[in-house]
């Protein structure tokens, strides 16, 4: 086994590392791929440095290893929040923006009806029909002001 890796010289990482990427387009999971990239890269620093095979089989272990975290930060997706940047925030939403009560605030609590549902409202008793503006949420409950 050592004397292949003897005989190849420094070929023998760069035609390893071909192999490997040849591998992933037969067989795909983005597995092989970052394998045969650490073993491009072990081969073309051993065509820049004299390496003994016992490090340069230690620095591709390193860059394999290495490889894992690389492509779990380029392979993660980044939400596209530009499209609509309150979803899964319908709350958020709301902030700001003015409703009609549909029930009055009595004791603090109340209701207004958005679109088809209807959402509880704290704060100043106020009579029904009256415009509040939404000034701060808390998970289903909305606090609200005076319009």
């Amino acid at each position: 086994m050592t004397d292949m890796f003897v005989s190849l010289g420094n070929w023998n990482w760069l035609i390893f590392g071909f192999i490997l990427m040849a591998m992933e387009v037969i067989a795909p999971g983005v597995f092989l791929f970052w394998l045969g990239l650490a073993a491009l890269l072990v081969g073309l620093i051993s065509f820049a440095a004299v390496i003994s095979w016992q490090i340069q089989l230690v620095m591709f272990a390193v860059f394999a290893a290495a490889a894992v975290p690389v492509w779990r930060r380029l392979a993660r997706p980044k939400p596209d929040t530009s499209a609509s940047p309150f979803l899964n925030k319908r709350t958020e939403a709301l902030l700001g923006r003015e409703f009609t009560l549909e029930k009055p605030i009595i004791d603090g609590n109340g209701t207004v009806r958005i679109g088809d549902t209807v959402w509880r409202v704290a704060g100043p008793d106020t009579p029904a029909g009256t415009r509040v503006r939404v000034v701060q949420v808390d998970g289903a409950n909305l606090t609200v002001a005076a319009a």
